[in-house]
């Protein structure tokens, strides 16, 4: 077959990501919507044991082009740093996004009206979940990112009980092309929350976020606290190439963490560790070839080459991976990028995919395979 490669984008794997036996994560079918008639896929985390445990609820943002094509979102670094706290975590794929159930709602230009829509599916998770028997529904708190962001701050609008405050990570929604003044529907919509807010908040926003500039963030800020919103805006500096991404990354965590800490001790939740968890061993060094050595790259032709040479000038947590039958295919920043790696070679391939290089080492373990020159 001819040899060709593909690559994976952080948040746009192809495939899907194996469940996490270390977090005994599953996938729930959530009620929501009138009646309850509709479901949500949800990811649930949790330590081991019956609980009742403090729960966090993690909202997703859009990403581009049709919801339902959305993977489901796992936020698994988040995850995992609350479990660690004792938390049960879940994160919701809300109406018509992945393969919850519905139609995806849409207002256009009017970001209130978005915001709400999308808090309503929250607040019929946090409804089921007040309900089991394993969650402290008396100790919950609710994180967005980006759009889930924007969810979250409509939320505190309401009085839910048992939730005490909300993380913000880079929370709003923007409109690419149009008539929509998206900056200033933004500034409207969280001038509105404010004004309605019940529940104190955390932001985090970066100076190189792609979305949702400091100016703007600004903005924001201050139509939400001068409505009287109650808001701790952390402004964190540059992170690699987009701050957007800041929570998905395995780097992430030693900006985000230490004032979720401080905040979670402020309201009256856990923030200290009880439960240990084995991290994921990382694939050893097989010192079958230098780094570097492009011309060392087994069975991909030169094309492969070429783009295994700009693989090595992309961002760590990094993975890149091959087949005999000459296909490649790499992923780099997010979640899984040794998984999502493999998928995107293994879509161009018949034969089974394996891992060349991860981060900075080779872990290719065949020192037989032929090569191409």
């Amino acid at each position: 077959m001819p040899a060709h490669g593909a690559w994976a984008a952080a948040g746009l794997a192809p495939g899907l990501a194996p469940l996490d036996a270390r977090l005994n994560e599953q996938i729930l079918m959530l009620p929501a919507g009138a009646g309850g008639r509709e479901r949500l896929e949800t990811t649930l985390f949790k330590p081991d044991g019956s609980g009742p445990f403090p729960l966090l609820v993690i909202n997703h943002g859009k990403a581009p082009g049709n919801p339902r094509l959305q993977r489901r979102d796992r936020f698994v670094y988040m995850a995992a740093a609350f479990v660690r706290r004792g938390y049960a975590v879940l994160v919701p794929m809300r109406t018509g996004f992945a393969n919850s159930s519905g139609r995806y709602s849409d207002f256009g230009c009017n970001m209130t009206a978005n915001g709400y829509a999308q808090a309503a599916d929250i607040a019929d998770v946090l409804e089921y979940a007040s309900q089991q028997s394993w969650i402290d529904a008396r100790r919950i708190v609710v994180a967005g990112q980006s759009y889930g962001g924007l969810a979250s701050m409509a939320l505190a609008t309401q009085d839910i009980p048992g939730v005490r405050g909300v993380l913000n990570f880079a929370g709003g929604l923007r409109t690419i092309g149009g008539s929509c003044d998206w900056q200033q529907a933004l500034v409207q919509a969280f001038a509105d929350y404010g004004r309605r807010s019940r529940l104190p908040s955390l932001w985090l926003y970066g100076a190189n976020d792609s979305f949702f500039a400091p100016p703007l963030v600004s903005r924001l800020h201050q139509a939400y606290t001068r409505g009287g919103g109650k808001a701790q805006l952390l402004s964190y500096g540059a992170f690699k190439n987009d701050a957007h991404r800041m929570l998905a990354s395995r780097d992430g965590e030693k900006i985000w963490l230490p004032h979720a800490e401080r905040f979670l001790q402020s309201i009256g939740m856990p923030f200290r560790e009880v439960y240990a968890l084995a991290d994921t061993p990382p694939a050893p060094a097989s010192h079958y070839a230098a780094l570097e050595d492009v011309a060392a790259l087994p069975y991909v032709p030169e094309r492969g080459r070429e783009q295994y040479r700009a693989f090595l000038k992309r961002m760590t947590p990094r993975a890149f991976a091959i087949s005999a039958s000459g296909a490649w295919g790499w992923a780099e920043e997010g979640e899984e990028p040794e998984a999502r790696a493999l998928a995107a070679c293994q879509s161009s391939s018949e034969q089974p995919c394996r891992l060349y290089s991860v981060d900075e080492r080779v872990v290719w373990p065949d020192a037989s395979a032929g090569r191409t020159d």
